[in-house]
């Protein structure tokens, strides 16, 4: 077998993948997944659940009729996401499978993202007593997948204007900022886009405050930010860097910034995670507010 099948093979076997509920986030999700996986050459494999889970008491019990109603609109549901996908990618398509489940979505995507490349979702579902929560979705996966987790907000950044901006990474000096630089620069490569690398000073989760000794501190900033970065220009010479470093929170500076920004590229937990299961306080931070695609590296 030569390296370019075996190449083929894994990426057929660790596809993106995309959960879809029929609301609009959800078809952003599945927009912006399907020009990640002509990317980077993966195939797209998109879910619906149909379960449903009232959150109170016993589950109901449904009829065949039910069943067959409800994976009917789950089809209707992945037949426009396919759709979507498609569109999003003209000429470039990724393979594409759809699938309709019965298993409740939250540890279905769980145990599927160890098998995974990527995970997307919206950030926004149907509402909290219809089938898709996707809310609820976005965050679990963040938390607790076992692979990079995309969560796709209003909008998909894939238009012509959005795709000439940065890919914009926060780097915190740390191990856990390791892969996710790397996954920001191979982005940005893939994208024939920028990388901004932020770095902020200060680490408190407290109301802003007025900075001190910042004039001090700034070059010993520099001085961390730079050795995140080292040997990555070198690996990826296409990509130009620029690099910010600033005084304030982490999550405030990153959201400021990602203003001019496709993408945003954080680890899931840093100088203040006590463990690989936490969300650290940036990455939960911009999870519920920046408006463009966000990234959160978990590890395998």
């Amino acid at each position: 077998m030569t390296t370019e099948s075996t190449s083929r093979e894994t990426n057929l076997a660790f596809p993106i993948l995309a959960a879809v509920d029929g609301s609009a986030s959800s078809y952003q999700a599945v927009a912006w997944a399907a020009v990640e996986a002509a990317l980077h050459h993966r195939s797209l494999h998109i879910v619906t659940s149909m379960a449903i889970q009232t959150g109170f008491g016993p589950e109901m019990s449904l009829g065949e009729a039910d069943l067959e109603w409800l994976r009917a609109d789950g089809e209707r549901i992945l037949t426009e996401a396919a759709r979507v996908a498609r569109t999003a990618v003209p000429g470039a398509e990724p393979a594409i499978t759809t699938e309709v489940t019965f298993e409740l979505i939250i540890p279905m995507l769980i145990e599927r993202s160890a098998r995974a490349w990527m995970l997307v979702v919206g950030s926004r579902g149907m509402g909290a007593f219809q089938r898709g929560l996707l809310g609820s979705v976005s965050t679990a996966a963040t938390h607790h997948a076992r692979c990079p987790v995309a969560v796709v907000h209003g909008i998909a950044a894939i238009d012509a204007v959005s795709a000439r901006q940065p890919v914009l990474v926060g780097v915190d000096g740390t191990d856990n900022s390791v892969a996710a630089v790397e996954l920001a620069f191979e982005e940005a490569s893939r994208r024939k886009v920028d990388v901004v690398a932020l770095h902020a000073w200060s680490d408190t989760s407290g109301p802003d405050a007025p900075v001190r000794g910042w004039d001090g501190a700034r070059e010993s900033a520099e001085a961390v930010l730079a050795e995140s970065l080292a040997g990555w220009a070198d690996r990826y010479p296409d990509v130009a860097v620029r690099r910010v470093v600033t005084a304030g929170r982490p999550g405030r500076s990153l959201l400021d910034e990602s203003a001019n920004a496709q993408l945003v590229v954080v680890g899931s937990h840093g100088r203040g995670g006590f463990a690989s299961m936490l969300l650290g306080s940036t990455s939960n931070t911009l999870l519920h507010s920046v408006e463009v695609p966000l990234i959160v590296v978990r590890t395998r």
